[in-house]
């Protein structure tokens, strides 16, 4: 079979490239082309474009893009028809991905979904061009399947999260000796401090907006060594000269790039950007505070169109109450987060989120979705 995958972002990625493998175990004679990043390129040859070259985010930040976005679309069409493949399969990125579904739908290709877009957040009229283009959707939120089926009258496939296989995996490799003795060395040189995890996200619309103040926030932590998560498609030098146009010095500040689980393993407290990182800190039990800054224009716009929404971070959502401490916006301040990591690290707060961690992933369910998706994907491509 002739697979063509389009995954936005870092977390696309992942979750790409481990449905990637388990298609390769259900089918040894697929083939793959795809949009996304280094991690499917390790699964696969077949990489069209990296996500660093088209993922967007913030309505502001979409609009001055406008030009290279069509001109992506236009391309993806031209290259998914030189392609010709069985099935294409979109990994959430809604907003280019329902607009090649839905030219794919007209010229008869069939498309399935991997991990909705989030349309119970906003832009829920966006079910009826889903029930139009979308033959399969698989669903990775517990409530998903609900919002779905009884809302909506769409039928879909609950596989449960795939962060539970990509934690799972990082659990057998844990004690890395290169992430011990190359990357932190905490025990010779910073006397075994504990950590401050500050994971900023992967675009650089947020982490130009969210690192300085984090880094500000936990640099008033005299007692802890501050670590900057990286994103795999970034350097340490990309942040060190954000750090330098905010004059942040901070000699018990470290960065490390692409490996994230290990550095949250080995983390007291984070403060996550809130996306599929909110999710993936909490299961792996460590406190958080999660942020949000996006520009002036692209919050009025959001605070418009998105209405009826209690929480923005996924571990709140899930459990449908406040677990985490969201700061938006204005209230994303340094303050603010020195009062809430100060919370954190008293004791009480800390042993409230764990508990609650502990409810969610019993929520979740168990691991193995990349593998009941591949599994599923067989079954309807037979027939």
């Amino acid at each position: 079979m002739k697979y063509y995958i389009i995954a936005g972002e870092t977390s696309g990625d992942l979750h790409g490239a481990n449905l990637i493998k388990e298609i390769k175990n259900n089918d040894a004679n697929s083939i793959f082309r795809f949009w996304g990043g280094e991690l499917m390129q390790e699964q696969s040859k077949g990489l069209v474009k990296h996500y660093k070259d088209y993922s967007f985010m913030g309505f502001l930040e979409v609009f001055t893009n406008a030009i290279q976005i069509f001109k992506n679309i236009k391309f993806c069409k031209k290259d998914i028809k030189n392609y010709n493949p069985d099935v294409i399969i979109y990994i959430d990125y809604p907003g280019f991905n329902l607009r090649i579904a839905k030219w794919a739908k007209q010229n008869n290709y069939k498309n399935y979904y991997y991990i909705s877009p989030k349309i119970w957040i906003w832009k829920e009229n966006r079910i009826n061009s889903i029930k139009r283009d979308i033959d399969k959707m698989f669903v990775i939120l517990p409530f998903e399947k609900k919002f779905y089926e009884k809302k909506h009258n769409y039928q879909v496939d609950y596989v449960g999260n795939p962060l539970l296989d990509a934690i799972k995996k990082q659990a057998n490799t844990i004690k890395s000796i290169t992430f011990k003795k190359k990357e932190f060395v905490l025990k010779n040189k910073l006397k075994g401090l504990p950590i401050i995890a500050v994971l900023p996200g992967s675009r650089d619309q947020e982490i130009k907006k969210m690192l300085p103040v984090m880094i500000k926030a936990a640099s008033r932590f005299k007692t802890h060594q501050l670590v900057i998560a990286g994103a795999p498609n970034k350097e340490k030098k990309y942040y060190q000269s954000i750090l330098k146009n905010n004059n942040i010095i901070n000699t018990r500040l470290k960065i490390v790039i692409n490996d994230t689980y290990n550095l949250l393993n080995f983390s007291k407290v984070a403060l996550v950007t809130s996306g599929t990182a909110t999710l993936e800190t909490a299961l792996f039990k460590i406190p958080q505070v999660v942020c949000y800054k996006t520009s002036p224009t692209s919050y009025f716009i959001g605070k418009i169109l998105i209405k009826n929404l209690k929480y923005i971070s996924l571990v709140n959502l899930i459990l449908d109450k406040s677990v985490v401490t969201e700061l938006i916006q204005n209230n994303c301040n340094v303050t603010r987060l020195e009062i809430e990591i100060k919370k954190i690290l008293k004791g009480k707060h800390r042993n409230e989120m764990i508990e609650n961690y502990n409810k969610l992933e019993d929520k979740i369910g168990k691991s193995g979705a990349s593998k009941r998706t591949a599994k599923l994907i067989k079954e309807y491509l037979a027939n």
